[in-house]
């Protein structure tokens, strides 16, 4: 089932610049929103805040655990 939304023609020309031969509004909007998700998640993956390096943990487990 289809609607319909209402977009300002500034943007609507904006949408046909991303846009390739042949493909509709719809199309172009999937492939943005895609594009937009795997963004989204490539940044969650690499996000290194409150992560520590390899040799740190490793130390930090050693005293821990030392025996």
């Amino acid at each position: 089932m289809n609607t319909t939304i209402s977009i300002p023609k500034t943007l609507r020309e904006s949408l046909k610049e991303y846009g390739m031969k042949g493909e509709t509004y719809s199309d172009i909007i999937y492939r943005l929103v895609q594009s937009a998700k795997e963004t989204q998640l490539q940044r969650i993956l690499m996000d290194d805040t409150n992560t520590v390096d390899v040799k740190k943990a490793l130390h930090n487990a050693k005293k821990k655990w030392q025996k």
